[in-house]
């Protein structure tokens, strides 16, 4: 998604896409600190549901690929209906926490995850940007975008059928 939403050339939308995304890692983080995920691992229910939804979600996305625009709103959508963020989340950063740590260190690990985050993706966007030129070609231009498009249905069809 970043990738693709920093190759049109516009720092602006890859910056609000790095927005959207960690805005979504810190619903994650958000709901790993109230206890929230836990809810994932403990319903099956609630993590199928939460899987198709965002099965769906990412087909949709693959296949109006070519309209796919506005980087925040679809960096944070992403990054939210992905069952395995939660799952990552409430697995990796408590292992960073002792348990008798108090209320502090998981929102600190969660503010890290951000901040590594922001560093890494906003070091990415300027250079794909910059190849974003060379991909606007006319026999270019078509590439990333059936690519990615190919990309997100195959992952909402690999997310329908885990199980």
């Amino acid at each position: 998604m970043l990738i693709k939403q920093s190759a049109k050339g516009s720092r602006r939308n890859a910056f609000a896409t790095v927005a959207g995304i960690e805005a979504g890692v810190a619903f994650w983080g958000l709901a790993v600190v109230f206890g929230l995920t836990a809810l994932l691992i403990a319903s099956q229910v609630a993590y199928d549901i939460l899987r198709i939804a965002g099965a769906v979600f990412l087909i949709h996305l693959g296949v109006k690929a070519p309209f796919f625009r506005k980087g925040a709103g679809r960096g944070f959508l992403i990054n939210v209906s992905n069952p395995k963020a939660g799952v990552f989340a409430i697995s990796f950063l408590p292992q960073f926490v002792p348990s008798d740590a108090g209320p502090w260190p998981l929102p600190l690990c969660v503010a890290v995850w951000i901040a590594v985050d922001i560093v890494w993706y906003s070091s990415l966007s300027p250079l794909v940007t910059r190849l974003g030129e060379w991909l606007r070609r006319d026999r270019v231009k078509l590439w990333p975008e059936r690519t990615s498009g190919g990309v997100l249905v195959g992952f909402g069809v690999t997310v329908a059928l885990e199980g």
